[in-house]
């Protein structure tokens, strides 16, 4: 089963700088364009678009790369 987020939720991943955590401001169930590229989302396997706590930045994830705090 996987992991459902909701947006205001805490989360963390791991990027290339370590692990980073933010809040969930979006989700996308479909696919949608980001940051140039074409990111593929479904109401089974989302995307969340994310903003880290440390700084302004936004990323997008699938549910797999994320884990609750």
């Amino acid at each position: 089963m996987k992991t459902q987020f909701g947006v205001g939720d805490h989360v963390t991943w791991n990027s290339e700088a370590g692990c980073v955590s933010g809040t969930i401001i979006r989700i996308h169930t479909s696919d949608f364009d980001y940051k140039g590229r074409r990111r593929h989302a479904s109401a089974d396997d989302p995307q969340y678009e994310i903003k880290s706590d440390k700084t302004d930045h936004v990323a997008a994830h699938k549910g797999s790369a994320l884990r609750r705090v």
